[in-house]
């Protein structure tokens, strides 16, 4: 969930968030949307409950742009609700359900009336009433509808005001709120007697044996301009390759095409800046600017083409701090929760380090030659920046006065020099010769000061705070130590670590202590403060345990990558393939099922694009577009059996490939002229 707040809860003002409507929240309190069916298409946002009807209480409604457009739709045939039998997405940005009505004629316990439902993102929902019964009926349909037009941050607090009075406006009902702001909805047929007062529309279904009747409702809402509430419109899905996965796990060719579809209906226009597009970090609680979390997510997404990270890095490059401050060239970010022992930590220094990174992994995939000259000169200010920022032993520090170095950061940082060097040279830049030597300098003392020794054979230290002291606590964050980056000719860059530290911390990950069974967790179970649903001291967070597979897998480790694919493929069944941003680190047992956290956000930008990079690891896809080379590198130990990858982008072209039960792994669509590396 991570919030955008200093604090693990609570969404930040002004930003898209829902929330339960019923009674103000704690502090810090976030209602629970584990078992909602959130349809996503954004700006627009359904959530339901899997009973169909929208109550107007708890999470539910229709959400367009930061407001409640719809908080309130009930449906009664014959003066009934039907009964729920089922409710279930059936894309990222619709749900269906479906439900039964005994009408007055029905004897025994069979219901003659079925009530099929589906409802879109943008509210737009269609009704159907089948009969089974072998005579005419006329029965009353009736449906109740009410807004609040709440912004989102009232809801998210808890206080969304009262239901608005509506007016009789065309085939439905429209409300207004006190800003001028607006919503209306429109039904198809026409309904017999509207309501406004009751908030009712009524119609009279006559439905023959073993007939329908069918209505659609579409839901608008309106600025206080009076322009509709449409925000900049829904970006296209071209931005995203239509890949495809298939071979002895039938599971995971719906895990490839959930998560791309949950990115597609993640993506967010900016504003300011229509053509360009990013991820929304999460849903239903982080759907504003961008983040750190949408760059990572589009590293991920790699695979499936250059066109989102370019889009994603533009965004971030417009928000880079200039002047001749300490401060310039550093992307501005908010903080997030970073465990119960560091303050917390600065996501804007996360995108700066990753910007570099991603920049020059980008252009190993094929990165169009304008694009990299438009985005290198943000690279070099993010660099520049990183060249100011080392405290006194020689680590970059968290912002503020007494700040720790954090083990995470050193490894962005050190990833940052080492690929910013590889872009500087192939952009005929200067500087790439003394970046690597700052790399290898930091490397030297992260290996000899955040190393903790121990009978075991040691342990890397979460932080090393401005006195000096090592905090030894040990979590999933330690899998970006091993996250080195793409260089030339697909190899694994130079790593922060040495041989004997990488081996143990292989170990470290895989161990009880760390790994579920579902993946790794925020913080180890043996370790104070652990909680299996502590976001960042317990629940298992989706990416770092895909970085974790990449690390591994590049290293050297198969079989410890391998546990943990295992490991987020079986969760991911058990979520449908649509994994959330985090779940509980409970322990894996025989017949158990991973348990979900009551507050994370799904779809979740980062969560949606690691089965991306899990599978693109098992096949051991490593591109080298400029040097007109891709090397196959799969996974050896098989360990889904065969499994092709098809659609993938390399070098702007399709790209498919396969990894046989031996596994031994083969190209079997590329671009023209590329060969394949060793």
């Amino acid at each position: 969930m991570a919030p955008s707040s200093a604090q693990a809860p609570g969404p930040p003002a002004g930003q898209p968030s829902l929330a339960g409507a019923t009674g103000a929240n704690r502090p810090g309190e976030l209602p629970a949307v584990h078992d909602a069916l959130v349809g996503v298409a954004l700006p627009a946002l359904a959530v339901s409950a899997r009973h169909a009807q929208l109550t107007g209480a708890g999470l539910e409604g229709v959400y367009l742009s930061g407001r409640r457009l719809l908080s309130r739709c009930v449906l009664r045939v014959a003066g009934r609700e039907p009964v729920p039998l089922q409710g279930r997405s059936t894309g990222a940005d619709r749900a269906e359900f479906l439900g039964v009505v005994r009408t007055p004629g029905d004897n025994g316990p069979d219901p003659g009336l079925t009530v099929e439902r589906s409802r879109e993102a943008d509210g737009t929902e269609r009704i159907t009433l089948r009969s089974s019964v072998p005579r005419a009926m006329r029965l009353p349909v009736e449906i109740a509808l009410g807004t609040d037009l709440a912004d989102l941050g009232a809801v998210a607090a808890g206080r969304p005001g009262p239901e608005l009075s509506g007016s009789v406006h065309g085939t439905g009902l429209r409300w207004t709120a006190p800003d001028g702001s607006a919503a209306a909805v429109m039904a198809d047929p026409p309904p017999s007697d509207a309501l406004a007062a009751a908030g009712l529309l009524r119609w009279e279904a006559e439905l023959a044996p073993g007939g329908t009747f069918a209505l659609t409702l579409r839901v608008r809402g309106e600025r206080a301009t009076g322009h509709p509430g449409a925000g900049a419109g829904r970006p296209g899905g071209h931005i995203l390759a239509d890949a495809a996965a298939e071979g002895d796990d039938p599971r995971l060719a719906e895990l490839l095409a959930v998560s791309t579809d949950d990115l597609r209906a993640l993506l967010q226009r900016d504003p300011a800046h229509p053509a360009d597009v990013h991820l929304a970090a999460g849903v239903p609680w982080r759907c504003g600017p961008v983040t750190a979390e949408a760059l990572w997510a589009a590293r991920m997404a790699l695979p499936l083409g250059t066109r989102l990270a370019v889009t994603t890095l533009r965004a971030l490059a417009r928000t880079q701090l200039r002047g001749a401050g300490r401060e310039s060239g550093r992307v501005p970010g908010p903080l997030r929760d970073a465990g119960p022992h560091l303050p917390p930590r600065c996501t804007g220094v996360e995108a700066t380090l990753a910007f570099p990174a991603v920049l020059a992994e980008a252009r190993r995939w094929g990165l169009p030659e304008q694009d990299l000259t438009e985005l290198l000169p943000a690279a070099e200010r993010c660099l520049e920046w990183l060249r100011g920022a080392l405290d006194t032993d020689g680590f970059v520090q968290e912002p503020g006065p007494a700040g720790p170095a954090r083990a995470e950061t050193q490894a962005h940082a050190h990833r940052a020099a080492v690929l910013g060097a590889d872009l500087l040279d192939a952009c005929g830049r200067p500087g790439g010769e003394a970046w690597r030597e700052w790399a290898r300098a930091l490397r030297d003392r992260f290996r000899d000061r955040f190393w903790l020794d121990d009978p075991q054979g040691g342990r890397p230290a979460l932080a090393r705070t401005p006195d000096g002291r090592l905090l030894p606590y040990l979590g999933g964050w330690a899998a970006h130590l091993l996250d080195t980056g793409l260089a030339a000719g697909g190899l694994r860059a130079p790593g922060l670590l040495d041989k004997s530290q990488t081996e143990r911390l292989a170990g470290l990950l895989t161990s009880p202590a760390l790994d579920s069974g579902w993946g790794l967790r925020g913080l180890g179970m043996k370790e104070p403060g652990y909680n299996p649903f502590g976001h960042r001291s317990g629940a298992v967070r989706v990416h770092e345990t895909a970085v974790a597979v990449a690390g591994l897998a590049a290293a050297g480790y198969e079989e410890e990558a391998a546990t943990l694919l295992r490991g987020v493929v079986d969760a991911a069944a058990a979520f449908d393939h649509r994994l959330p941003e985090m779940y509980a680190g409970e322990r894996r047992t025989s017949g158990s099922r991973p348990a979900p956290h009551p507050a994370a956000c799904r779809p979740a930008a980062v969560a949606a694009a690691a089965p991306i990079q899990l599978l693109t690891v098992l096949i051991g896809v490593r591109p080298d577009a400029p040097g007109r080379t891709v090397a196959l590198r799969p996974l050896r130990s098989a360990p889904l059996g065969e499994v092709r990858l098809s659609g993938l982008r390399v070098a702007g072209e399709p790209f498919a490939a396969r990894v046989g039960r031996l596994g031994l792994g083969m190209v079997e669509e590329a671009a023209p002229g590329l060969q394949l590396g060793v």
